[in-house]
């Protein structure tokens, strides 16, 4: 696996300010702040939700991508946030069941090899009454632009697995969860979701 180096994470975190200012504002904020007592964050990437959650959260975070979880632990240190960080795929999270309050994922389900298998893991870890709290990039209730969604997936999915027409939340009730609250805009191409472990 290629390691992410400083520069490229700069330049992702710079892609990402742009693309959410657009497209998505507030996303994070709206993800991160239902965040409620123990809280595993999967996939945190270089660490943009840290600063978003609320005061009171004990948060874990895993990726399965060591070098990003560095640049992770350096914007946490510069939050003066406590946090356990760790290298995990989200399909196979190293937590027993019925471990955490809250699972956050944002951008992530896009990329991952089966966005059910994450479902299912993150609902796992969950203590029943617990918060599922997700956001992504999704089919887009617009047809034009869902049809450019799959003309963009015959370069995206070959390169580098990113998907655009996944839909995560389409598999909650069968995992066990029940969506409590739920968001589209950008012509219904992204989605974040307050979800709950019945």
């Amino acid at each position: 696996m290629a390691r992410i180096t400083p520069d490229q994470a700069a330049r992702y975190d710079t892609l990402m300010a742009r693309l959410e200012q657009r497209w998505f504002p507030d996303t994070r904020a709206w993800v991160c702040g239902r965040a409620v007592g123990d809280t595993l964050e999967v996939a945190v990437g270089t660490g943009l939700n840290l600063p978003h959650y609320p005061d009171g959260v004990r948060l874990t975070a895993v990726d399965r991508e060591p070098s990003v979880l560095a640049v992770a632990r350096t914007r946490a240190r510069a939050l003066g946030l406590p946090i356990d960080l760790g290298e995990a795929d989200a399909a196979s999270l190293p937590f027993p069941d019925a471990t955490f309050d809250s699972v956050v994922c944002t951008f992530a389900l896009c990329e991952v090899r089966s966005d059910a298998a994450a479902i299912g893991e993150a609902l796992r870890v969950l203590r029943p009454g617990g918060r599922l709290l997700l956001a992504d990039h999704v089919a887009a209730s617009n047809p034009l632009v869902r049809i450019g969604q799959h003309l963009l997936e015959l370069a995206t999915v070959p390169l580098s697995g990113e998907h655009f027409t996944r839909r995560p939340s389409r598999h909650l009730a069968a995992a066990g969860a029940e969506v409590l609250a739920c968001d589209r805009f950008s012509h219904g191409a992204v989605e974040r979701v307050h979800a709950r472990k019945v």
